[in-house]
């Protein structure tokens, strides 16, 4: 839940469309403050860790205890998304490519935000609690406290907010997981290692593309100064060769096939490949490539994970 997106705002093509249509421009407003994009995301990996600790047949899959395991994870992950940009509008005020974000144009109130986050956030947590399990949502709120209390304000302290953040943006798999079983077992830390790697080279490349943005608002997710090529470079090479590591544990503990395998070593050295050309030669374009390599890695992975389990 902790990864940040800047692709949560209004295109300005709907923008233009709404202006005559206040109703509607606030209700997409509220939709813009949930951050959709991150929450697609997340969802993709509840299902991943919900359904790799299930070792049922189609027909009794629990269905429906994975929907509330959805609907309790969006509710958290949109009402984090709303408090983050109350809390961040100032900074994202300076930054070019938010400058549509709810908050920023004025289109909804800070107050309307505060409320909207916090009954989101407090909803998801209650109703993972009753119509899932307390374990996944001691988890949710867990994720959400480190997320808004501590991430948030060390991205404008220290380069290592990359770090806390990757701690709990792992998160969502451990929800579905827990919710499908009830516990958490080494299967679910696997997941979880994954997850927690893959971030950093999504924060690095991401960082690398709007770093003027980032220096223009505050935030210090790269260092200021000559060292954050290093960092840059570090960061995204030794967690996409962490991976690598990461993607054989399966097969080396039974929980998957050599189908598994082979796929996984594939995927994180075309993965590694991105990551080594951007710590090369630092361009935007290495960077645009690299998160492009990282969008395609995870779905591909959790998708091998589910495919060829034992």
């Amino acid at each position: 839940m902790a990864t940040d997106s800047t692709a949560t705002v209004i295109p300005m093509t709907n923008q233009l469309r709404l202006r005559n249509r206040p109703i509607l421009r606030i209700v997409a407003g509220y939709w813009a403050l949930t951050k959709p994009n991150m929450n697609l995301l997340i969802a993709t990996t509840v299902v991943a860790g919900f359904c790799a600790a299930r070792h049922t047949t189609l027909q009794s899959f629990p269905y429906i205890r994975l929907l509330h395991a959805l609907l309790g994870t969006v509710l958290v992950a949109s009402g984090a998304g709303a408090l983050n940009q109350v809390i961040e509008k100032p900074f994202d005020a300076r930054m070019r490519q938010t400058p549509r974000r709810p908050l920023v144009s004025g289109s909804i109130s800070p107050q309307g935000s505060l409320w909207f986050g916090v009954s989101l956030a407090s909803c998801g947590v209650i109703y993972l609690a009753l119509a899932v399990n307390l374990v996944s949502s001691c988890i949710a709120t867990l994720t959400i406290t480190s997320y808004l209390f501590v991430y948030t304000p060390l991205k404008r302290r220290t380069p290592l907010c990359t770090f806390v953040g990757a701690l709990s943006g792992a998160a969502p798999p451990l929800i579905g997981w827990a919710a499908a079983s009830g516990s958490l077992n080494s299967g679910a830390w696997v997941l979880y290692l994954m997850l927690f790697f893959w971030q950093f080279p999504y924060f690095m490349a991401t960082a690398w593309v709007y770093r003027d943005d980032y220096d223009r608002a505050g935030y210090k997710i790269l260092p200021r100064c000559k060292r954050r090529h290093k960092f840059m470079g570090v960061q995204s090479v030794v967690s996409t060769l962490l991976l690598v590591l990461v993607g054989a544990i399966p097969t080396l503990n039974g929980g998957a096939g050599r189908i598994h395998l082979v796929g996984a070593m594939l995927l994180s050295s075309i993965f590694l490949f991105y990551a080594v050309r951007l710590a090369v030669d630092r361009s935007n374009r290495g960077a645009r490539q690299l998160l492009f390599a990282s969008m395609v890695y995870l779905p591909s992975m959790l998708l091998l994970m589910l495919l060829d389990k034992k």
